[in-house]
């Protein structure tokens, strides 16, 4: 089914107190616009999911592989399935994620890793 969707008609989320979130879900992909303060820390983790990161505003530093990769405005991060990584907000920033399928533990609230 076709859906019309705008960001300012979703509720946002308080994962944390430095992290917000809006997401749309379909059958098999599920983008998240992701609102972190600086200094947000997400810890490391790892999913079953395929990830697209995009950085709208602000900048992010990724630890991936053994590497620390910076992203600012206008850059994106693709991460394969099952690769442990982390991300630390540098500022505030606004960040576009992607996952194929679906992220189920942010569907259903069980994201502890995120809630703390």
């Amino acid at each position: 089914m076709t859906k019309h969707i705008q960001w300012k008609d979703l509720p946002i989320e308080t994962v944390n107190p430095l992290f917000d979130r809006q997401f749309v879900v379909g059958d098999k992909v599920m983008v998240a616009r992701i609102l972190m303060k600086k200094g947000c820390a997400v810890p490391e983790h790892s999913h079953h999911n395929e990830q697209i990161s995009q950085v709208l505003s602000g900048s992010m530093r990724f630890s991936i592989e053994g590497k620390e990769i910076v992203l600012h405005a206008g850059d994106f991060l693709l991460i394969p399935p099952n690769v442990p990584h982390a991300a630390v907000a540098l500022e505030d920033s606004i960040c576009i994620d992607t996952f194929t399928p679906p992220r189920e533990d942010w569907i259903n609230g069980t994201d502890a890793y995120l809630r703390k």
